[in-house]
Order: C-alpha cells, then structure tokens, then sequence
C-alpha cells in the first residue's frame, strides 16, 4: 500500500515554498520558455474542447455547490480586500484605456431627437448607444 504524509504536512510545505518563489514567478514572467501569446493561440481548440467537457459534466455547478456561501465568503472576506485595492490601483491605466473606447464610441453616436419624458423616442436613444457598444464589443 502507497503511503503518503499526512494533508496538513503537505500543505504546510507547500505553503513555506511557494511563499517564496516570488522572484522565481517574476523571472519566469519576464523569461518565458515561449511567447504566452503564441502558445495560448496555439491552445485555443483545447480550451474550447475541454470548455465544452466541463459544461458537459457539470464542472462549474459542481465547484459552485462545494464550494458554498461560506466557501465563496470566506475566501472573498480573506483574500480580497488588500487584492481589489492593490488590483485597482495596478489596473487603473487599463481600466482608462478601456473605458476611453467605450466614452469615445458614445460621444460618437448620433442621437435621435429627445421626446417627452416617457416616449418611446428617448428608447431609441438608448437603442443607438446599445447598438454602437454591441458594435464596439464584437467589431
């Protein structure tokens, strides 16, 4: 019979070694063996096939209903908030960016006429801002 250590062992070795290898993820972000975007193009029909596995056994209901409220919670309450502070502040010049493009699309939109409060003329309004987003979302 194959014995191993027992969880808690395992666990705590990891946790002492990966804590550590933060100048080893560094190097290896900024030495890849190949170009990330090359090999997760190159990945794109496995992605989708196993996608279409994980829908066709459950996989993310399954890790859902593990996982729990409290799962969910606990992870969000431990984890994420000096992650979302840190996250925002890194992620700002994307996020203007991003949100650029989508300001400079509406402010491009030609608007119909605005109508009383309550016509349907000012649902055509919002119409041709949806229809321009949807444009600058899938080209």
């Amino acid at each position: 019979m194959a014995k191993t250590k027992d969880a808690a062992s395992v666990a705590a070795k990891w946790g002492r070694r990966t804590a550590s290898a933060g100048q080893e993820y560094l190097e290896g972000v900024q030495n890849p063996r190949v170009s990330w975007s090359a090999a997760t193009r190159a990945g794109a029909d496995a992605y989708k096939q196993g996608v279409t596995q994980a829908i066709g056994r459950g996989a993310f209901e399954k890790g859902v209903a593990a996982a729990g409220d409290s799962g969910w919670a606990t992870g969000a309450a431990t984890k994420g908030p000096a992650r979302f502070s840190e996250g925002v502040q890194i992620g700002t010049p994307a996020y203007q960016e991003g949100v650029g493009r989508v300001l400079q699309t509406i402010n491009s939109v030609a608007l119909p006429p605005r109508g009383p409060t309550g016509s349907p003329q000012n649902i055509q309004r919002v119409a041709a801002i949806a229809t321009a987003l949807r444009k600058l979302k899938t080209g």
